[in-house]
């Protein structure tokens, strides 16, 4: 299959963790929850893996379908859900949570990771990336929703988690470009095997 260049469509490119997260997917539906303007959608559509991308943002939506030729449409599945409320189930190979859930009432948080983990096919993976509480980031954009020290690892506790880490990163969103600002980040990729089969 040809594929175009993210650069043709104005895209930032994909995040690091979503690129090394390819060679280990299998053929399989992946979900992008709040996908933006497609950036990772579009990105994955074009390794050849079908895209359920959601997001509340309808201008950010309409980037997405706007931008994307026909052919690549084809394979990507767009919707506006709001996730604060939006309970869903599935069948996913990888379910993708890339700076969303800092936008998110806390009291979504813990029901939307139980749909991503129930969604997502044994074997699969979910990868999240979320700013984390710390008093001593530039936190001039104020988020609803951060993760604790070791909050977001403790919801794996029961999958093989690959890779987890928190740290300090610089951020700036990629569909509304503004000064970058420095935020400590929880990053999680996990498998849902369990750890018995390890």
């Amino acid at each position: 299959m040809t594929t175009r260049p993210l650069a043709q469509h104005h895209l930032t490119a994909p995040h690091p963790e979503v690129v090394a997260l390819v060679p280990r997917l299998i053929e399989g539906d992946i979900l992008d929850l709040g996908c933006g303007s497609g950036r990772h959608a579009l990105y994955l559509q074009q390794q050849g893996f079908a895209v359920t991308a959601w997001d509340n943002d309808p201008l950010a939506v309409q980037r997405l379908t706007q931008q994307t030729p026909q052919a690549a449409l084809a394979r990507i599945t767009v919707a506006t859900p709001d996730l604060n409320h939006h309970r869903f189930n599935g069948q996913y190979h990888a379910i993708l949570a890339i700076d969303i859930l800092m936008y998110l009432h806390p009291s979504a948080i813990g029901q939307l990771i139980a749909d991503m983990q129930a969604s997502t096919l044994k074997g699969g993976y979910n990868l999240i990336i979320c700013p984390m509480h710390d008093e001593n980031s530039d936190r001039s954009i104020a988020f609803p929703f951060s993760f604790r020290s070791g909050e977001l690892s403790h919801y794996y506790r029961r999958w093989h988690i690959v890779h987890y880490h928190e740290q300090q990163a610089t951020w700036a969103s990629p569909d509304a470009p503004t000064e970058p600002i420095t935020l400590r980040f929880a990053t999680l990729l996990a498998q849902k095997i369990s750890i018995k089969e390890l």
